[in-house]
């Protein structure tokens, strides 16, 4: 039946791990970076000896067990088949919410903020905070199936969005992403009013208002300042991804060494990490991550929603309810005078002092004390 959900607990086959030992044992290694820092890429014993640990010392049986405590399930969307978690809180009056990863993301974002959204009572607060948390793996990503004909791209995937919380049976929902899945969570806010009662947003994207550049705080010249670095220093992948991730894939799926290096350096890049990213994210946290893209080979199918998205991103004001939480080291910051010029309701606006692109993985407990606040005058 097409509007099946079936439960869809994550396997991995042994033949794919003995597959990944020899590939990492048999790595083709380039010379080291010529500088003492990050400025090339990511350094060369650093991510030999990452390898040297996921081959030898990293237990994937133990991670997907870590994984499959929390239901997962399948459904078909218009002739795609949807990976997600849907954990339910014993709060029988608990408030549907679902939450995006981004890229170079994935679900294990949210694997340390599970039990304190959906069991506030344990975790500081109480049960009127309570969520019911539905987790999808965007399609390409992870263990969602991969689009075999363009038209994937952030709207439709917004409308799928809704299509699979009605599909649970939630009425009445509030929405939440960062990365693309902020820009999936503002569609589902612009197609689903109805049922949609409120999103936020860990990485607003807003056009900075022409009319306060005459004007501008120290908050917003430090940002466009960090917007002219992301383009001139840290936006290559995004324009390989965006033009030809086709041609990207062959390697990222060949390579494991390949995909942790792509992957990798932008936790070292864009995390609130001091200097090196296994100063906020321990080594197995990073490759339960990578592996989301190994495994399933999707190297190529999630490059491919930036071509599908990067240069078009959708366009028009949102009047849902829209709180927004801005962590110092997200890689595109905006002003609140600025943010208000498209999402014309904010109801909650944050600026925190420490955390970054991966907000939920780095800075949980903030992160979710960020969706409690944002969302209680909405219920």
């Amino acid at each position: 039946m097409p509007n099946d959900i079936v439960p869809a607990p994550i396997r991995v086959e042994d033949g794919e791990l003995e597959d990944l030992k020899l590939r990492l044992r048999a790595t083709r290694w380039p010379e080291r970076e010529t500088v003492d820092d990050w400025s090339q890429g990511i350094p060369l014993e650093y991510l030999k000896d990452v390898c040297a640990y996921w081959s030898d010392g990293y237990d994937w049986r133990q991670r997907e067990e870590r994984l499959n405590r929390h239901p997962a399930f399948k459904t078909d969307i218009d002739g795609l088949g949807i990976h997600f978690f849907h954990i339910r809180s014993k709060v029988e009056t608990a408030a549907p919410l679902i939450v995006t990863h981004g890229w170079p993301g994935s679900i294990v974002e949210f694997q340390k903020v599970i039990e304190a959204l959906t069991d506030p009572a344990s975790h500081g607060a109480t049960a009127s905070d309570a969520f019911h948390l539905v987790l999808p793996t965007l399609p390409g990503y992870g263990f969602s199936d991969k689009p075999a004909a363009p038209g994937w791209g952030v709207d439709k995937i917004g409308r799928v969005w809704s299509q699979l919380m009605a599909r649970l049976g939630y009425d009445r929902y509030f929405a939440q992403g960062g990365d693309w899945g902020s820009m999936v969570t503002t569609a589902v806010a612009t197609h689903d009013r109805e049922h949609c009662a409120g999103i936020h947003l860990n990485m607003p994207v807003a056009i900075p208002d022409p009319n306060t550049m005459s004007d501008l705080t120290s908050n917003e010249q430090s940002a466009l300042a960090a917007l002219g670095h992301y383009q001139e220093q840290e936006s290559g992948y995004s324009k390989q991804q965006s033009t030809r991730p086709q041609t990207l894939g062959y390697g990222l799926t060949d390579s494991p060494s390949g995909q942790a290096a792509w992957v990798l350096e932008k936790f070292y890049a864009w995390t609130d990490c001091d200097g090196h990213p296994e100063n906020v994210l321990s080594r197995d946290e990073l490759l339960d991550n990578v592996m989301m893209y190994w495994l399933p080979r999707a190297g190529a199918s999630s490059a491919r929603l930036y071509w599908e998205s990067f240069n078009t991103p959708p366009e028009g004001e949102v009047d849902t309810p829209t709180g927004c939480s801005i962590f110092p080291k997200e890689i595109i910051r905006c002003s609140r005078r600025w943010v208000e010029q498209r999402y014309r309701n904010i109801v909650y606006w944050n600026e925190l002092s420490r955390g970054g692109h991966f907000a939920a993985f780095e800075q949980p407990e903030t992160f979710v004390e960020e969706i409690r606040n944002s969302f209680r005058s909405l219920r």
